[in-house]
């Protein structure tokens, strides 16, 4: 009889037998996807560990786990579970950091050219018995040009490797890294006004916080050059699209692509989606059938770290 129970919330995978192989041996798997929130509230109450993906994870589930030992999201960000509530019960939360590094920072690179080199103008103008150039102008050569990384974390060090064979200069603003750190992969540390006053293209990298949601609104696009490109693959919320949409219209950005929104999928009325040169993802950048094996060996595996007493990789809370 196994040990210990895992519930899992929610999974955009064709199955969970990964996690029923890895775990299999100290745990019953039990599938919580079709629950209704009551239910799977009474669901954990017995649970032992909790695998999240993006389900929404509050304080009431949280208080509502009598023995619950951990809480592992299928993915980067954390934003879906009460990091507060989970410590308060001393509930260990982790994620699964390393997973798809080089599928996001793919996506944004794809992102960065599509956006600076007006793949989706010309594609749409071909389509519809245009043949001219006139439409495109002005494009500029991307050696020499600077590319801002807000936040310098696993993605977007990998994003500075890759922008700087195409001949970007890269800066980046982050407040746990040192100068020094960020001229080891190539990058300058500025502060966030510089970072928006003298980038040609922003990509966007930090986590979902109180400290970052909204972080690029009116006032910060008012501040970046006239022209420059505006990349999202880290949490939508971080970009206020009301306010992305009225700079685009305003023609003071030049494009926008965006594999995340504040709200997915988005609500008919949303203003991006009428926005003019805005390019747009299904929140698809940590895809590839690679990651996707990764991701669920790789929660289920921190999982049985933590079940088996053992230190896990990957502990995102403190208590």
């Amino acid at each position: 009889m196994a040990k210990f129970k895992v519930v899992v919330t929610d999974y955009v995978f064709p199955n969970i037998e990964p996690e029923k192989q890895i775990l299999g041996d100290i745990a019953e798997v039990v599938d919580g996807s079709k629950l209704s929130d009551e239910q799977l509230k009474a669901e954990v109450a017995d649970a032992d560990g909790v695998l999240n993906c993006y389900r929404k994870f509050p304080r009431p589930f949280i208080e509502a786990t009598k023995k619950c030992k951990g809480i592992v999201r299928y993915g980067i960000g954390v934003d879906t579970i009460d990091l507060k509530a989970a410590s308060e019960k001393k509930i260990i939360v982790c994620n699964v950091p390393d997973y798809c590094t080089d599928e996001v920072s793919d996506q944004a690179m794809a992102l960065i050219l599509a956006c600076c080199r007006k793949l989706h103008i010309s594609d749409s103008l071909v389509k519809s018995g245009t043949w001219s150039l006139a439409p495109l102008k002005p494009m500029y050569r991307l050696k020499g040009r600077t590319l801002g990384l807000f936040g310098f974390g696993k993605i977007p060090r990998l994003v500075a490797e890759k922008a700087r064979a195409f001949g970007f200069k890269v800066i980046t603003t982050d407040p746990y890294i040192t100068d020094e750190f960020a001229e080891r992969f190539g990058a300058k540390k500025v502060d966030f006004d510089t970072l928006l006053r003298e980038s040609d293209v922003i990509s966007v990298h930090a986590p979902l916080t109180e400290e970052t949601r909204g972080v690029f609104n009116a006032a910060a696009f008012a501040k970046m050059k006239k022209g420059a490109v505006l990349v999202n693959t880290a949490r939508g919320p971080l970009v206020n699209e009301a306010d992305l949409a009225k700079a685009l219209e305003e023609g003071k950005l030049s494009a926008a692509g965006l594999d995340v929104l504040s709200s997915e999928p988005p609500a008919p009325d949303n203003p991006i989606l009428k926005a003019p040169n805005v390019i747009l993802a299904p929140h698809a950048a940590w895809y590839s059938e690679e990651s996707l094996v990764d991701l669920q060996r790789k929660a289920a595996e921190e999982m049985k770290r933590i079940l088996t007493g053992q230190k896990p990789n990957s502990q995102v809370n403190k208590f």
